[in-house]
């Protein structure tokens, strides 16, 4: 704006210097005295114009503490006009980034009804100034709100708006940001029940991600620098989340085969990315265990769990009562009621702790489970 400013002032200042000055006549009597003083303080004005445009484009030509001086005066008129949009333009940032302050703390408090008005407050300003990263990231969070609220449909056209908005704006389609948003899509598609649509998310995600890499893994050692090395290490790990996304969207169409390739897959990744003792191997270590326990691979399944309980005791895992729980599940599975009972009392325990409901009422009806069959083994 001030630059625009600046060329229409300039162009003023040509328009005066080269037009010539016309004296219309008047209905009275005009001496020619009169008429040559008119011309002569027209002139003078053209010739001042003249001179304050010669001494803005050069400093050759006299005057520097002068030209100084009136280059000062017009600098203030033109741009105070600026400055004050500026401090409105940035009056509306900072508003806008209270709201999703704001919307992100409502969030976390569970306030989703006051987090969704101050989304829509704050993508309103950020249409308004412009911003296009702004729009972007919240889109992306009224998206993720919807999703956390069951608003399927809705979230799915907020995913594709917020993904429109980046790729008009020459983001790559196989930039990581958009393939996690594909992602979210194929998440929403399976919950849905869309099968194709899911499976095809699913596929455009996983193959983009690994020729993504395939592409990152052909350079040079020394074409790698560190900035390199983190888009190759996050770009692995949301490769890892696609499969282990798809897994459990397999696992809940009991596709088995297909759903343990899938979390063998995200579990080397994430083992190799994250290490042995990060919280995500132990959880992809217990998923990959349920798996095999419903294939009936029993055994195969307990020594992958029970390595992840090992682990989790001596880390301290925030979900040591779930690993517990898929421990003893499957020990109930093998027909060791005891040790079943043991785990899923330790698991209740640590699950009441934690205050996780959810996990609360799986550990009394597997308690529930045990007693049966124990009942059932007593009059046998």
């Amino acid at each position: 704006m001030a630059a625009c400013s600046v060329r229409w002032a300039l162009n003023r200042f040509r328009c005066l210097a080269g037009s010539p000055i016309r004296i219309s006549a008047g209905l009275g009597s005009v001496t020619s005295q009169h008429v040559a003083g008119k011309q002569l303080a027209c002139w003078e004005k053209v010739s001042r114009h003249e001179s304050v445009w010669r001494n803005v484009l050069s400093v050759e030509r006299g005057g520097r503490r002068r030209r100084r001086l009136l280059w000062a005066a017009v600098a203030l008129s033109l741009f105070r006009g600026s400055d004050d949009e500026h401090d409105e333009a940035q009056r509306r940032e900072d508003e806008m980034l209270l709201l999703l302050k704001k919307a992100k703390l409502s969030i976390h408090r569970g306030q989703l009804p006051a987090a969704s008005i101050f989304l829509h407050q704050a993508v309103t300003l950020a249409h308004q100034t412009h911003n296009h990263q702004a729009i972007v990231y919240t889109y992306s969070l009224m998206a993720n709100l919807a999703y956390i609220q069951g608003q399927l449909d809705h979230a799915e056209k907020l995913f594709k708006a917020a993904m429109s908005f980046m790729l008009s704006g020459g983001t790559p389609e196989d930039d990581n940001a958009v393939i996690e948003m594909s992602l979210k899509l194929a998440t929403i598609y399976a919950e849905q029940n869309k099968v194709e649509l899911a499976e095809h998310g699913f596929r455009f995600c996983t193959e983009s991600l690994e020729a993504k890499l395939e592409k990152q893994n052909a350079l040079p050692a020394e074409e790698k620098p560190d900035e390199q090395e983190a888009l190759r290490k996050d770009t692995r790990l949301l490769l890892g989340l696609c499969f282990d996304s798809r897994a459990r969207y397999r696992a809940s169409n009991l596709h088995l085969n297909l759903a343990a390739q899938d979390y063998q897959k995200a579990l080397n990744i994430c083992r190799q990315e994250q290490g042995d003792t990060h919280p995500q191997t132990l959880v992809l270590m217990s998923d990959l265990a349920t798996v095999l326990d419903l294939q009936g691979r029993h055994d195969d399944a307990l020594v992958l769990v029970q390595q992840a309980v090992d682990v989790s005791r001596s880390a301290g895992h925030p979900d040591q009562h779930v690993l517990l729980g898929n421990l003893a599940g499957i020990l109930l599975h093998k027909g060791q009621l005891d040790d079943s009972a043991r785990f899923y009392q330790e698991a209740l325990v640590l699950a009441q702790q934690a205050g996780d409901q959810e996990a609360i009422d799986q550990m009394q009806e597997g308690l529930k489970e045990v007693k049966k069959r124990r009942d059932k083994a007593t009059q046998d």
